[in-house]
């Protein structure tokens, strides 16, 4: 299973990376693809929305089942993957390519897992 180093997580199985203009980028990990299977549907949360850390904010449907997506942060979106509106198996393809959402965080990141911490979290 591939765990990008340079990448942080959550326990509900996001990744989550800064981008060159201060804000994150979130998709779900190789682990949560694998486990829904092909995925045909992605219902990001609009740009604007405002986030609350755990809490759901979009979904992700499979094949086999649906599952939401959980903010990883406090924070507002500030834009969505449009591709993948079109092309949502790109996250079976390319998980840490595959963006969904951006957004600026409240606050400094904290709670968030290292590669380590995750793969220890999956076992």
């Amino acid at each position: 299973m591939n765990i990008p180093e340079n990448l942080q997580y959550t326990a509900e199985h996001l990744w989550v990376r800064p981008d060159e203009n201060g804000h994150w980028l979130a998709g779900i990990t190789d682990h949560a693809q694998d486990l829904l299977g092909d995925i045909v549907y992605v219902e990001a949360p609009k740009p604007g929305t405002r986030l609350s850390a755990g809490q759901p904010c979009g979904l992700v449907e499979s094949v086999k089942t649906g599952s939401d997506l959980h903010a990883p942060l406090d924070g507002t979106v500030t834009a969505i993957n449009e591709a993948l509106q079109i092309t949502p198996e790109e996250i079976n393809d390319r998980p840490y390519d595959a963006w969904i959402f951006s957004f600026e965080p409240e606050h400094a990141p904290t709670g968030l897992l290292s590669a380590a911490e995750y793969r220890a979290l999956l076992g």
